[in-house]
C-alpha cells in the first residue's frame, strides 16, 4: 500500500506554498462589503461585520454600528472569514486507469490534492475531504491543523478506486451538505453525462461556493494512441468491445473534444473554473501553470 509521504513531494510544496487560493473569494467578499455598506466609501470596520439573523447571540451585536445605521449588525468571528475548503475524490473504477504512465488518474488527482491542500492549510484555511461513487463515501469535516492534511492523505493512500460512478447525485449531495460559502476542489475524469453534471455543478454554486473542476484524462483518453485491432473494456460494467483502432481514432477524438468544448463552456457561464489535465504532463508543472494563471485574473 502506498504511504501518504508518496503523495506530498517536497519539491512541490516548494513551488506552490508562494501562491494563493483565496484571491476571488477576497475579491467577490470586498466587493459585496461595499454593496452592503452603508457608508458612502470604504469602510474597513463594516468589512468586519455581518447582518444579524435569527440564531445569532444578541449579545454579539454591535450597538456603536446600530447607532449609525439604525440595523443590527455583528461582528464577524475568525471562523467566519477563513475559507472553508472540501477536496472532493472520484472514486470510480475508470480512476484506477492508466496505459503507461507512473501515476494512475486517482493517483495523480491524490498528488493534486496533497499540494492543493497544503496550500490551503498553509494559509490557515481548513480544508476537509469528500470522496464518492454512486454516492458520497467519505467525509472529513474541514480543519485546520496541519495534522490535517496527513489524515486526508492517509485515507486517500487506504483506498482503491472500484465500482460505477454518479457524479452528478453526489454533486447534489454536496450541494445539501455544505452549509458555509466554501471551495469545492472536484478530481474526476468526468465519463458521465453532461447535462446532469452540469445541473449538480449550478446546485453547488447557487449555495454560493466556488468550484475548481480538475478534469483528469489518462494519456491514452487524450491522445488515442491504439494501432490495430484492439479490446477495449467499460472499467465500470465491464462490457468488452473490440474495435479497429485507427478506424475509430478520428471520431473519437472529434467526440472528446465535442465533449471538452461544451463542458469548458457551461462552466464558464457557471463561473466555474475549468481545469483539464493530462497524466503524461507532470502534475506540479500544470498545477503550478493554473494557480499562477489564477492569481493572475485576480
Amino acid at each position: 500500500m502506498p504511504t501518504a509521504e508518496k503523495y506530498l513531494r517536497p519539491e512541490v510544496i516548494r513551488q506552490v506554498s508562494r501562491l494563493d487560493l483565496r484571491a476571488r473569494f477576497i475579491v467577490e467578499g470586498f466587493l459585496a462589503g461595499l454593496h452592503a455598506s452603508p457608508y458612502h466609501g470604504f469602510s474597513v470596520e463594516f468589512s468586519e461585520h455581518r447582518k444579524y439573523v435569527p440564531g445569532d447571540d444578541p449579545k454579539d451585536i454591535d450597538w456603536n454600528v446600530y447607532g449609525k445605521t439604525d440595523k443590527y449588525y455583528v461582528k464577524k468571528f475568525q471562523a467566519e472569514t477563513n475559507l472553508l475548503g472540501y477536496l472532493v475524490m472520484d472514486l470510480s473504477e475508470s480512476m484506477g486507469y492508466t496505459y503507461r504512465q507512473e501515476l494512475n488518474k486517482f493517483e495523480y488527482a491524490i498528488c493534486l490534492a496533497a499540494a492543493l491542500g497544503y496550500l490551503m492549510i498553509h494559509q490557515q484555511d481548513p480544508v476537509g475531504l469528500v470522496t464518492f461513487d454512486t454516492q458520497i463515501r467519505t467525509v472529513l469535516e474541514p480543519r485546520s491543523k496541519r495534522t490535517q492534511l496527513g489524515t486526508i492523505l492517509g485515507v486517500l493512500a487506504s483506498l482503491k478506486p472500484t465500482g460505477k460512478t454518479d457524479v452528478a447525485h453526489s454533486l447534489h449531495q454536496l450541494a445539501t451538505m455544505i452549509r458555509r460559502r466554501s471551495l469545492v476542489i472536484l478530481f474526476s475524469d468526468l465519463l458521465t453525462d453532461l447535462e446532469p453534471l452540469t445541473r449538480s455543478l449550478h446546485h453547488l454554486r447557487h449555495g454560493g461556493h466556488e468550484i475548481i473542476l480538475f478534469h483528469i484524462l489518462d494519456e491514452a483518453e487524450t491522445h488515442f494512441p491504439f494501432e490495430g485491432m484492439i479490446e477495449f473494456e467499460d472499467p465500470e460494467v465491464h462490457d468488452k468491445l473490440l474495435v479497429d483502432a485507427r478506424g475509430i481514432r478520428e471520431d473519437y477524438l472529434s467526440a472528446l473534444q465535442e465533449f471538452i468544448g461544451r463542458l469548458k463552456e457551461e462552466c464558464s457561464r457557471a463561473q466555474v473554473d475549468y481545469v483539464p489535465m493530462d497524466t503524461s504532463v507532470s502534475f506540479d508543472k500544470a498545477l503550478l501553470e493554473y494557480l499562477i494563471n489564477r492569481q493572475k485574473r485576480f
